[in-house]
């Protein structure tokens, strides 16, 4: 019997990289990509170990998984940061940036 790939296993993989490349956009992106390949890497992990001779391209699961959770952690940490950086320096405009700059020059 020939073995299939698994589904979404590429899929898997790219979300994991988007995840990690997403991550620069204020972690909301990066987020998402991780949330969304770690479930489908679960389900992919759960119909490998029921028959793991009928299936290819696990390594492509387990990659995307380690991706996405690295992912998770930057983009996390980068949400973290933000609401620490809003909450002690509050929103400003590029006028009131402007002023703080010319106050230290």
């Amino acid at each position: 019997m020939e073995k299939q790939t698994l589904p979404n296993a590429t899929l898997i993989l790219v979300f994991g990289i988007l995840s990690i490349v997403g991550c620069c956009c204020y972690g909301i992106i990066g987020l998402v990509f991780a949330i969304v390949a770690l479930v489908l890497a679960k389900k992919a992990t759960a119909l490998y170990t029921e028959n793991p001779e009928l299936y290819e391209g696990y390594t492509n699961v387990k990659t995307g998984k380690i991706l996405a959770i690295i992912g998770l952690i930057i983009s996390i940490i980068y949400i973290i940061l933000l609401i620490i950086s809003f909450s002690m320096y509050g929103f400003m405009t590029p006028e009131q940036m402007q002023e703080i700059f010319e106050q230290y020059q």
